[in-house]
This record gives structure tokens, C-alpha cells and sequence, in this order.
């Protein structure tokens, strides 16, 4: 999809926004699942979200077609009678609903920051998973960016720091399981979707329409496969906080806003805004959880943050360089 030019104000506006999400997202997720007394049961947040994600894209879909009869015939047309296409979206939705269950395993046993940094790992995965699904090449740059970011996650990985004021039990070794589980299934999911929105025309909001219907279903049989009984007893809605919706809110709106920022700008920004994150995520750990720097979390973070910057800088095009090269040699054999 061709980038629309728009202003670097526009620009600035949602990668300000984007990063506000992620490191909004991340610390929120942190507090309900460590300093909150009633714990609630995150597979029904995970739910929630594929519901308010369905009905965000419905609402785009109205928008786009221009009424609400179009809206109905792109509906059943692309919905109902299409269930090969739904089976073909349920393959992400069963990925990603594995994905953001994850995420709570992991923010429920690692701090807000060290999560920040790690979950960067979904980088190499994806390229990994683009290199062998869309069959693209890296740069060497980006090859060392992306041994380099490995570099900073191991380094944070290696002493995580502590955070004081936490004083729940947590299991690191559990928390960093769950980020690698994540990111493995940020990086197929992301790259599976992808191969399948090239593939055809349809619209995006369909795409999101048809692998958010799959999600529900799938994540609704996560919470009574996961929580059945306590849910029965206690309430689909136990536990839940002004905190907690604010968390849902989050998640519901940072993947439908990630499609904005996909379309207006470009890599690096949009690697500027992930060091920007781990930035906030780091400050409002050490204000919120008593978070103790280290050397080594400080220089991981910073390997990670300059690894993303050259993962995302454009790929130098070779062929204007060896052109005059080339022409000068033919010279040489006319003289």
C-alpha cells in the first residue's frame, strides 16, 4: 500500500500516540497483575478484546463502504458465504489469542521494562519468519541489528533488575518462556496475515472482520477450557478495576491504531517510538514498582534501542552505484 503524504505533524501526532499505547499498555498490564487485590482472570480480558476489536473494524468497514447496506452485502459476502476464508483466518487467530495470553503470563512475572525490552525479540522472529514465508532478503545491516538486539536482550535477561515494591511471587524463568512463546507468535502471525492480505483484494477491515470472529470463538474456549469453573462461580467479570478496562482499552485500540501508523510512516519512526516506549516503561517502572537499575539493564536497553534504529533504516540500492562503474568500463573498451 502506497503511503499517503501527509503532514510530519500528522506524523509525530501518531507515533506520539503509538508509543503513549505501548508503554501505556505495558505498565498497566504490570500494576493489575501485581499490586491489585482481586486477581482477575485474563482470558476473559483477552476475549473482551477480540469483542471490541470486532466491533472497532465493523465501524471502519461502515466508514469505508459508505452505508450501512454495503456494509451488509460486505459482510455476508465476504462472512457467510466465505468459510474457507474464515478457516484460512482462524490459523492467526488461534496464534495470537496464544500470543496475548502470554502477555499476561509474562507481565505477571517480569517487570514492565525488562518485558519492554525483551518482547523486542518479536524483530528477528519476524524477519526470520519473512526470509522463509514471503521469501525477502535482509541486508547485512539489518542481520547485524538484528544479532546485535539479541546481544541487548541477553544482557537484560542475564541480572534482571528488581523491583522493591512488588511483593508478589513471580518466576523470571516462567516470564521470559512466555515473551519467547510471544514473540514467535507475533512473528508467524504477523507475516501469516500479511501473505494473506496480499493475496487478494479484499479490505482490511474484512481481513480483521473475518480473524476477530474466529478469535472470539477461540478465545472464549481458552476461558472455560482455562478458568471454567472460577468463571461459573465468580463471574465472567470478577476482578474487574477501572485499571483492568483501561488495559482492554488499550489492547483493543493499540492493534487497530498499529494500521494508521503502518500506513503514514516509515520504519524508523516507527523505531524511534519502540525506543521511546522502553524509555517511559523503564521510568514508570522504577517510579511505580521500585524498579533497581543495573549496568547491564542500561546497556542491553541502549544495544536494543540502536538495533532497532538500523534494523529500520532503508535498504541502500547498489544498483545506482554500480551503474557508473559499469559505464566507465565500457569507455575503457571503446578507447
Amino acid at each position: 500500500m502506497a503511503s499517503e503524504s501527509v503532514s510530519v505533524v500528522f506524523k509525530i501526532y501518531c507515533l506520539t500516540v503509538m508509543t503513549l499505547i505501548a508503554a501505556a499498555y505495558t505498565v498497566a498490564l504490570r500494576y493489575t497483575r501485581t499490586v491489585s487485590s482481586d486477581l482477575y482472570f485474563s482470558t476473559t480480558a483477552v476475549c473482551v478484546t477480540e469483542i471490541i476489536k470486532l466491533l472497532l473494524s465493523l465501524g471502519m468497514l461502515l466508514r469505508e463502504t459508505g452505508g450501512l447496506g454495503r456494509c451488509r452485502s460486505a459482510v455476508v459476502s465476504h462472512i457467510f458465504k466465505s468459510p474457507v476464508e474464515l478457516l484460512k483466518l482462524s490459523v492467526p487467530s488461534v496464534v495470537y489469542a496464544i500470543q496475548n495470553n502470554m502477555a499476561f503470563v509474562a507481565l505477571s512475572n517480569l517487570d514492565a521494562a525488562v518485558y519492554q525490552v525483551t518482547y523486542q525479540l518479536k524483530i528477528p522472529c519476524t524477519a526470520l519468519c519473512t526470509v522463509l514465508m514471503l521469501s525477502r532478503s535482509l541486508s547485512r545491516l539489518q542481520w547485524f541489528s538484528v544479532f546485535m538486539l539479541c546481544g541487548g536482550v541477553t544482557l537484560v535477561q542475564w541480572t534482571p533488575p528488581l523491583s522493591t515494591k512488588v511483593q508478589v511471587e513471580q518466576n523470571p524463568f516462567l516470564g521470559f518462556v512466555a515473551i519467547a512463546v510471544a514473540v514467535l507468535c507475533s512473528g508467524f502471525a504477523g507475516v501469516y496475515f500479511e501473505k494473506v492480505l496480499k493475496s487478494s483484494d479484499t479490505s482490511l477491515w474484512v481481513r480483521n472482520i473475518q480473524m476477530y470472529l474466529s478469535g472470539i470463538v477461540v478465545t472464549l474456549i481458552g476461558v472455560f477450557m482455562t478458568d471454567g469453573a472460577q468463571v461459573l462461580e465468580k463471574g465472567f467479570f470478577y476482578g474487574y478495576t477501572p485499571w483492568v478496562c483501561l488495559v482492554v482499552f488499550l489492547a483493543s485500540v493499540g492493534g487497530m491504531y498499529t494500521s494508521v501508523v503502518v500506513k503514514y510512516t516509515d520504519n524508523i519512526m516507527k523505531g524511534f517510538s519502540a525506543a521511546a516506549a522502553i524509555v517511559l516503561s523503564t521510568v514508570a517502572s522504577v517510579v511505580l514498582f521500585g524498579l533497581q537499575i543495573t549496568a547491564t539493564f542500561l546497556t542491553g536497553a541502549l544495544l536494543v534501542c540502536v538495533s532497532i534504529y538500523l534494523y529500520g533504516l532503508p535498504k541502500q540500492d547498489t544498483s545506482r552505484l554500480q551503474k557508473p562503474s559499469a559505464d566507465r568500463e565500457d569507455n575503457g573498451l571503446q578507447c
